[in-house]
C-alpha cells in the first residue's frame, strides 16, 4: 500500500505566503535602523554571522568534495584504512575555530563597554560626534499593565503609548516598571532594556532619521502583552517643539488620581496625551509609594539603616547594623579569611562539645566457660 504525501500545492504557497511576509517584516526593523546605537549592534550582527561563515560555508563545500572525490566509482581515490593522524590537519582543524572564537570574544567585550546603556553616547553618529555641551534629553519610561507611560520632566508633558524625540541629540531614559517585569524595545533606537519595579534602569539612545517607528513589549507580562505597543516618531527640533506643544494644549494634567486610575490594567490603548504632570511622579512610581499613604521604599530603607543605633552618614556597608555586632569592613576591603590568620589572631573560645561518658566495662571475672552436658553450672563465689 502505498503512503500519501501531502503536496505542497499552489494553494497552500499562497496561505503561506502572509506568514512569510510577517516574518520578513520582523527582521527588517533590526536590519534597517534609524538610530546609531542600533546602527552600531547592526553591524556587530553582520561581523558574528561572517565570522561563524568562515566555518560553516568551507565545512559544507568540503562535505560535498569528499563525497565526490571519494565516491565509490572512483578508482583513482586514495584509500587509506590505517591513517589515525596528520598534524597539519589538526592544526587547520583546531586553530580556525579557536582563531574566530578569539575575534568573536574579543568583539562581544569591546562591544559591551562601548554600547553599555548606561554610558553616555560619545558620537551622533558615524559621521557626527557629540557636543559636550548640549544636555540629553530626559524621557522616563515606565511599564504599565499593558501600556508605556512616557513622562518628560523638562517639558512638563506626558504621554501614553507615543515617544516623540528630535533627530540627532542624545537621549537618556530612565525606566522602571509599577507591577511586573518588562522589557522596553523600540528595535529601529537600541536594544532592549529591562524594567523591574522598584528599580531603574537607564539607557542613553539616539534617532538619526525622521520616521514612524514601532515599539514594543518583549517580555510576557499577561494577558494584554501582544498590544503593548507604541509608535515612536523621529522629527526635527521643530517637530518636537511643535508636537510638545500639542501635548501641552490638549488632555488633562496627569496628577496621582488619574495616574491610579492608568495603572489599572487594560488593553489596547490608544494614544494618551497630559498637559501637565507632577514633578516627582517617577521618583514615586520607582519607590513605589504612589498611593497616599504608602511608605516610600527609600524611606524603608533609611530607617531600617536608623534601627539600633547605625549612623546613616557613616561609608561603611553595614553601618546600620545593631550595637554590638561587628559590622563589615569600609567598602572596597575584603575581611581576611580565618585561614590566612595567625595562631594568635585566631583566639580560642570555649568547646561546646562534650564527649559522652565512658561507658563502663562489665565484669566478666565471675564468666566461666559453658558447662558440659549434664554436668552442673559452676556459681560464682
Amino acid at each position: 500500500m502505498r503512503e500519501h504525501k501531502p503536496r505542497l500545492t499552489a494553494r497552500r504557497i499562497l496561505t503561506l505566503l502572509p506568514l512569510a511576509a510577517l516574518l520578513s517584516a520582523c527582521d527588517r526593523a533590526v536590519l534597517n535602523p534609524a538610530g546609531d546605537v542600533a546602527l552600531q549592534q547592526r553591524d556587530i550582527i553582520y561581523i558574528s554571522t561572517a565570522l561563524m561563515l568562515l566555518i560553516i560555508v568551507p565545512v559544507l563545500i568540503l562535505i560535498v568534495v569528499f563525497a565526490w572525490r571519494y565516491r565509490q566509482s572512483n578508482k583513482d581515490a586514495t584509500y587509506d584504512p590505517h591513517f589515525d593522524h596528520s598534524t597539519a590537519l589538526e592544526l587547520v582543524i583546531w586553530s580556525a575555530p579557536l582563531l574566530i572564537i578569539i575575534c568573536l570574544g574579543a568583539l562581544t567585550w569591546w562591544s559591551t563597554h562601548l554600547l553599555d546603556p548606561f554610558r553616555p553616547l560619545n558620537r551622533v553618529s558615524a559621521e557626527k560626534a557629540i557636543d559636550p555641551k548640549a544636555k540629553p534629553l530626559v524621557v522616563q519610561v515606565v511599564s504599565l499593565d499593558w501600556k508605556w507611560l512616557f513622562i518628560y520632566p523638562e517639558q512638563g508633558i506626558a504621554t501614553v503609548n507615543e515617544l516623540a524625540l528630535p533627530v540627532d541629540r542624545q537621549v537618556r531614559f530612565d525606566l522602571t516598571s509599577t507591577n511586573m517585569m518588562n522589557t522596553f524595545y523600540a528595535p529601529t533606537l537600541a536594544g532592549m532594556i529591562y524594567t523591574m519595579p522598584g528599580m531603574r534602569s537607564t539607557l542613553h539612545a539616539v534617532i538619526n532619521r525622521p520616521g514612524v517607528y514601532d515599539g514594543m513589549s518583549a517580555n510576557y507580562s499577561g494577558a494584554g502583552f501582544s498590544d503593548m505597543r507604541f509608535k515612536l516618531y523621529g522629527v526635527d527640533q521643530g517637530g518636537f517643539d511643535a508636537w510638545v506643544a500639542r501635548v501641552k494644549a490638549s488632555g488633562p494634567a496627569l496628577d496621582t488620581a488619574r495616574y491610579l486610575e492608568l495603572e489599572k490594567p487594560s488593553e489596547r490603548v490608544p494614544a494618551m496625551y497630559f498637559s501637565g504632570v507632577e514633578g516627582d511622579l517617577f521618583d514615586r512610581v520607582f519607590n513605589r509609594c504612589v498611593r497616599p499613604g504608602t511608605p516610600c521604599m527609600r524611606d524603608v530603607m533609611q530607617h531600617d539603616q536608623m534601627r539600633g543605633g547605625g549612623n546613616p552618614h557613616d561609608p561603611r556597608a553595614g553601618a546600620g547594623m545593631p550595637a554590638g555586632r561587628a559590622a563589615p569592613p569600609p567598602a572596597g576591603q575584603k575581611p581576611e579569611g580565618h585561614l590566612f590568620k595567625k595562631g594568635e589572631e585566631k583566639g580560642t573560645s570555649p568547646s561546646t562539645f562534650e564527649p559522652p561518658a565512658a561507658k563502663k566495662s562489665p565484669d566478666m571475672s565471675h564468666n566461666s566457660d559453658p558447662a558440659a552436658p549434664g554436668a552442673p553450672r559452676a556459681h560464682a563465689a
